[in-house]
């Protein structure tokens, strides 16, 4: 059917009723509409000559839902029954028009993503990168459609990886799970009993463990056991505890919609990462640099409490500072009022805006609130800054960036949230060093003359380096091995209900 559905002589100039059709069934999409104006309404599905197209199209709208797609949302039965029922070059020419906009939906849908993120939470600010449909058209007319299509998903390793995790989890699912749950709150090493037994096989079923019939806790359970707890970003001690119980239950079913979100993640960010960046994982807490999809170097991070979100985008790292100066947003000048206008808070400055420090006592605050303060609020450099003594600037819209911190102690934590959104540094010196080596033959010393100074300086990057801050619940190792990390935000669970509502049909 799909090989004949025109005659073979046949072009749409001979056939007003073809043109007429498809200008209706195109009309509600502008640049479909141009595409086709500029073709002089020539077909590009529905020639007989267009088979392998079809075939191609059919082929990808059949495997949709492996990439965590809404296979219904593209009707390929409908699709199919049309093509099969063409009677006249009206019917063709909807047909065409039909097949042109399945097609763009599947394109935008696998290209860039399902949702719309901003409009379901308003800290993912990410820009899509979605296809022109005009450009798709054209470009796909010009190619060879499998591989086309086939293109159209990011190519990312990350994207292979996840999708192959998604198969695994689908496979173990269908399997019956990873047997039964471990029925204890906690186990060590020397514990024996059914109990054991069970952490044991769920070790195995989850490839962390060699089929092996020990039923005591020895060396081997207490390595797979620590290898465990590195990939669910649990401190690996070796020891069961009830957080490591309690993941170790997590089933299948939880963590294929994990990867299926993460799929949907990966697709909004189908855009070259650049051979090194800067990949900032909101949910791990950790910052790194990569190069050519190697991790070089990484360090723990702080980053926005649970009420002052880390938002997510992408932006290009322009230049650090050293020995920075800390002013104020204005939601913070309003947690400090109560100090600033008491006399308190002797560490912070008032700056007029010719670049002045005003002195405290010739304000009267009870003329003003936070917000129309006609001041700056700013503390200067020193050992005591609140951005330690080097911050890295992306500049945007959002004021968020990378920078030092005199509170060391909270890098010892397992959940790091707690900062006003900007994102703290457990090592900014080595993280400095790292960026300035490209630049610099010895960073460590450049780096050092600086800070002594006291002086606030700035040093451009002279190859602007990529910073992605991302959200990841499900991700992979530089091994490949898959991680999993909590929801700190509840993104992923809003992210997860929209896909589902959108016809993703997850574990079916």
């Amino acid at each position: 059917v799909l090989a004949t559905v025109a005659p073979q002589a046949a072009v749409a100039q001979q056939f007003p009723a073809f043109r007429q059709a498809l200008a209706e069934g195109v009309a509600e999409n502008r640049e479909l509409a141009g595409f086709y104006r500029e073709q002089g309404y020539s077909a590009v599905w529905t020639g007989a000559e267009h088979a392998a197209r079809r075939t191609a199209l059919v082929s990808a709208l059949s495997r949709a839902a492996e990439h965590g797609l809404p296979a219904e949302r593209y009707d390929l039965p409908g699709l199919l029954a049309a093509f099969g029922s063409v009677e006249t070059e009206r019917d063709r020419g909807l047909l065409e028009a039909r097949a042109s906009m399945t097609f763009l939906q599947y394109a935008r849908d696998i290209h860039s993503g399902v949702l719309e993120p901003n409009d379901l939470i308003e800290d993912i600010v990410r820009e899509l990168p979605r296809p022109d449909p005009a450009v798709l058209m054209r470009d796909f007319a010009a190619a060879e459609p499998v591989g086309f299509i086939r293109n159209l998903a990011p190519t990312s390793p990350e994207y292979a990886r996840l999708f192959r995790a998604k198969s695994e989890l689908e496979a173990a699912i269908a399997n019956g799970g990873w047997g039964p749950r471990v029925e204890a709150g906690s186990l060590r090493p020397g514990d024996t009993g059914a109990a054991v037994v069970q952490l044991r096989n769920r070790l195995i079923a989850l490839g962390f463990m060699p089929r092996v019939a020990t039923a005591s806790y020895d060396g081997l359970m207490q390595r797979a056991v620590q290898e465990f707890q590195e990939s669910v970003g649990i401190t690996a001690d070796g020891v069961a505890g009830n957080a490591t119980i309690q993941a170790i239950n997590v089933d299948p079913e939880q963590r294929l919609r994990s990867v299926v979100v993460a799929l949907e993640r990966e697709r909004w960010l189908n855009i070259p990462r650049g051979d090194r960046h800067i990949w900032v994982n909101l949910t791990d807490f950790v910052v790194r640099i990569v190069d050519f999809d190697q991790v070089t170097f990484e360090t723990r991070s702080v980053v926005g409490a649970r009420s002052t979100q880390t938002p997510e985008f992408s932006d290009m790292m322009e230049y650090m500072e050293i020995n920075p100066d800390w002013t104020l947003p204005r939601s913070i000048i309003g947690e400090m009022w109560g100090a600033l206008s008491s006399g308190g808070a002797g560490h912070l400055q008032l700056i007029d805006g010719a670049g002045r420090v005003v002195p405290r006592e010739y304000v009267d605050f009870a003329a003003y609130t936070p917000n129309s303060l006609p001041f700056e609020v700013r503390q200067p450099p020193g050992p005591g800054n609140a951005l330690g003594e080097v911050k890295f600037l992306f500049p945007n819209q959002y004021a968020i960036y990378l920078h030092d911190t005199p509170s060391r102690s909270l890098f010892a934590n397992p959940v790091r949230a707690y900062s006003h959104g900007c994102i703290r540094l457990q090592d900014p010196r080595d993280f400095a060093y790292a960026l300035l080596a490209v630049q610099e033959d010895d960073p460590v010393t450049y780096y050092h003359a600086i800070q002594r100074t006291g002086r606030q300086t700035r040093v451009s990057l002279l190859d602007h380096v990529p910073v992605h801050l991302v959200y990841r619940t499900a991700y992979t190792s530089v091994t490949g091995r898959m991680q999993y990390r909590a929801d700190v935000y509840g993104r992923d669970a809003t992210l997860y209900n929209a896909l589902v509502n959108a016809g993703v049909e997850v574990g079916a």
